[in-house]
């Protein structure tokens, strides 16, 4: 019996009729996304980064050359806001990861890039983390990573809510 489950058979015990099932899903899957976020920590702290470093200098690698994006761009892919993100590359800018630059198209703007040293980095961790990720998933088939991706698909479309056009 592992965790959730007792906790489901502890209000069972006090309150037969309180139907406990989504326990069972949601419960595991906080469980499941804690114990995850924990081990991919271990990976960006490996590379001096925390995890919102780790995403920003990600999002700025998937970008392609020349390897930058303006503070706001940064936030729509991290799903953070502009001032969490400003704190990140105040971080980053000290470290030597990032530059920052007045935008061509907007006098007001900034533009965030790698520098070399960003880039030699994330490429690293990244390589390093999907490393992670795969030794995690590894504990299931082939089909079931298939299986539960399409399910946690599904399941988040219905949750998130619609990307502005």
């Amino acid at each position: 019996m592992d965790h959730v489950a007792r906790i489901q058979a502890a209000w069972a015990d006090v309150w037969p009729e309180l139907d406990v099932s989504p326990i069972g899903v949601i419960g595991r899957l906080h469980r499941v996304g804690l114990l995850l976020t924990d081990q991919l920590r271990l990976i960006y702290r490996r590379f001096g980064l925390s995890e919102g470093e780790f995403d920003v200098l990600a999002t700025l690698r998937r970008a392609g050359e020349p390897f930058e994006r303006a503070p706001g761009e940064i936030a729509a892919h991290t799903m953070v806001t502009t001032s969490a993100v400003t704190k990140r590359i105040d971080r980053l800018e000290c470290a030597g990861l990032v530059t920052r630059r007045p935008s061509e198209e907007d006098g007001r703007g900034r533009v965030v890039a790698l520098t070399p040293a960003g880039r030699d980095l994330i490429d690293r961790a990244v390589v390093e983390h999907l490393r992670n990720e795969r030794r995690l998933l590894s504990e299931l088939t082939p089909e079931q990573v298939k299986e539960l991706e399409q399910l946690l698909t599904i399941w988040l479309e219905k949750l998130e809510p619609p990307r502005p056009c």
